[in-house]
């Protein structure tokens, strides 16, 4: 053998998997996720159909609630011209896509969980499955609401569609983003990481800007607000929606690249997680 030839083959001799054997996992992943995300669904509640009754109620309780304390400020000139109900929709819709990603990553099985003791099962499909269950009942409640909304009180128009749900799967994203580093940190910090979560979640009411636009807030307002990913894609994804307005002072970008960021720095910490964990640590969650 010589050494061109030695040097070339794998380390520790093992056979590299052909392109069969890695379709065939990638599909075995991918079906192993899909059950996990069956079994994600139905955990809060046994039968789905009540569960997304459940989710729908929730969104049309926000929506109303900002729809009448709108009405009562006398805020309704300082919404975008158009179906003010739909303006209040697009902020309601893009921050519960976002905080409930980041609740179901952040909730999803530890290292130290017993499903972990199932040979297939492993923290990135738990990880995998919370997100899409999340982002699959949120999208269908929010295709739901807009149906029996168009439907059944007023014909609404979307003037681009393709945009408004990439900024719903931006927004998405950007909470699971968030969720990862908090799901990283939890084993080790489980009661920090419950209420800086919490304190999130309860902070975007505001701070997400679904009540205003960033072109009519003030500069130094519009500095608290530049921060958040969630803030940027709502003001896009009305730009998106409505033919009538235009964002100068958010970007696309920035969420995304933050996102992407705040998930490698996610992923990381949870590997480091996964070899250090301990059974232990199950009992502090």
């Amino acid at each position: 053998m010589t050494e061109a030839t030695r040097f070339a083959r794998p380390l520790g001799g093992d056979r590299v998997p052909s392109r069969g054997e890695r379709a065939r996992s990638a599909l075995q992943l991918a079906d192993l996720i899909y059950h996990a995300t069956v079994r994600h669904l139905r955990r809060d509640h046994g039968n789905a159909v009540i569960g997304l009754m459940l989710n729908i109620l929730q969104t049309v309780v926000f929506v109303m609630a900002f729809f009448f304390m709108f009405s009562l400020l006398g805020l309704r000139g300082t919404a975008i011209r158009g179906d003010f109900l739909l303006y209040i929709m697009s902020g309601v819709f893009l921050f519960m896509t976002h905080t409930k990603a980041m609740s179901a990553v952040v909730g999803a099985e530890g290292p130290a969980s017993p499903m972990m003791k199932h040979a297939p099962m492993n923290p990135i499909v738990a990880i995998s499955a919370a997100a899409l269950s999340s982002l699959y009942i949120q999208v269908l409640s929010m295709v739901v609401v807009l149906w029996v909304y168009h439907a059944a009180f007023v014909p609404i128009t979307i003037h681009d569609p393709v945009g408004a749900m990439g900024m719903v799967l931006l927004a998405w994203f950007s909470g699971v983003a968030i969720g990862m580093v908090f799901y990283a940190l939890k084993p080790w910090i489980p009661d920090v990481v419950k209420v800086v979560a919490q304190v999130y979640s309860r902070a975007n009411m505001i701070a997400s800007g679904k009540m205003f636009v960033a072109n009519a807030m003030p500069g130094y307002i519009l500095a608290f607000f530049t921060w958040n990913p969630l803030f940027h894609t709502i003001d896009q994804a009305r730009g998106y929606i409505f033919l009538n307005y235009n964002p100068h002072f958010s970007s696309v970008s920035y969420p995304l690249y933050l996102s992407i960021g705040l998930m490698f720095l996610g992923l990381m910490g949870e590997f480091y997680t996964r070899r250090t964990a301990s059974l232990s640590w199950e009992a502090k969650r």
